[in-house]
């Protein structure tokens, strides 16, 4: 039997958690919320094709619409809308917690999981580990913009999976910045792919998702 996955719901709550349940045919009763970037959605081939990964591995999996994506379909975030997004990453947590008897991870793409990171680092028990792909440590081409201020406050472990022609933050720039961190951390790099992993265009890194993981799976074992 292959794992279930259903359009997924809680308009109870405000912010309203929105989104795409993944339910594994063998559950390991460990849980993933993730979500996207500030150009996608939920439904972007990178996050389903993780989602399914992970299904297949025995986790529960929700991949989220962001607040801001659920009011308008197009167009990035407005730097209003972070407190709104984090506060729906935070219901989209609980709304796990409510299907698993396990820990419950959080993470995104790019935006999705800066936002993970500020909210997690704001309330450390929320989640018990962060899975980030893309971590946009700064402006494409503005490297003294760094977005690392609540790294220090950051308690819970993080993988990152972070491509090597990523304008957003070299290797070498994001391995200088975990080390404000003072939880476990682990860097993946994907060679020769930028910000989208390889999924957009022609060119598709098949092999990335069960990768990821396999990483995720032996990183939060320790």
């Amino acid at each position: 039997m292959s794992p279930r996955t259903e359009q997924f719901a809680v308009t109870s709550v405000d912010p309203p958690v929105r989104g795409f349940l993944h339910h594994p045919s063998h559950p390991n009763h460990l849980g993933l919320v993730f979500t996207h970037g500030a150009g996608g959605n939920a439904k972007g081939a990178m996050l389903v094709s993780i989602a399914e990964a992970f299904a297949d591995a025995g986790y529960t999996v929700l991949r989220c619409d962001l607040p801001f994506r659920q009011s308008r379909g197009f167009g990035p975030p407005r730097p209003s809308d972070a407190q709104r997004d984090q506060a729906g990453l935070r219901n989209a947590v609980a709304e796990m917690r409510k299907r698993v008897s396990g820990r419950v991870f959080l993470g995104g793409q790019s935006y999705g999981g800066r936002q993970a990171t500020m909210l997690c680092a704001a309330e450390p028990r929320l989640a018990d580990g962060l899975l980030l792909t893309s971590y946009p440590l700064h402006p494409p081409g503005k490297p003294q913009q760094l977005r690392l201020q609540h790294f220090p406050d950051i308690k819970i472990p993080i993988l990152f999976i972070e491509g090597t022609r990523d304008p957003f933050g070299s290797i070498e720039e994001i391995e200088s910045a975990v080390k404000l961190i003072p939880a476990r951390t682990k860097i993946v790099p994907v060679e020769s792919v930028g910000h989208d992993l390889g999924f957009s265009g022609k060119r598709k890194v098949s092999d990335l998702p069960v990768r990821v993981v396999q990483e995720f799976s032996a990183f939060f074992a320790e």
